[in-house]
């Protein structure tokens, strides 16, 4: 599922998890009721991607501590390394029970 953090369904998780409602300082995955956040959560995102994204996953060996700072580095220079779009595109009819609403199971089993 993909959610914003800004809308109320990210926020309600926000606080589930102990975050602050104002909470952007990095990407936040939720797995099996498990909070991720930077490089741990791309990494994990990445592993499910199609194409050669999940041959980064095994970078996830690889300390914290030295995964972050370059996480931070490439979250900050995306847009120059990825390109940026005009606008974001609109989910089809089919890719939209892939959204995060309140209805999802998810907010039954935290809290």
């Amino acid at each position: 599922l993909v959610g914003a953090i800004q809308q109320p369904e990210g926020q309600q998780l926000l606080h589930q998890f102990g975050l602050p409602s104002d909470y952007l300082a990095t990407l936040v995955l939720i797995e099996n009721d498990t909070l991720y956040l930077g490089s741990t959560a791309a990494l994990r995102v990445a592993k499910k991607l199609s194409g050669g994204w999940p041959l980064f996953y095994p970078l996830i060996l690889v300390p914290k501590w030295l995964r972050d700072p370059v996480y931070n580095w490439i979250s900050r220079h995306r847009y120059r390394l990825f390109g940026k779009e005009a606008s974001c595109r609109l989910p089809t009819e089919a890719e939209k029970d892939r959204f995060l609403t309140t209805q999802h199971p998810i907010f039954n089993r935290i809290g």
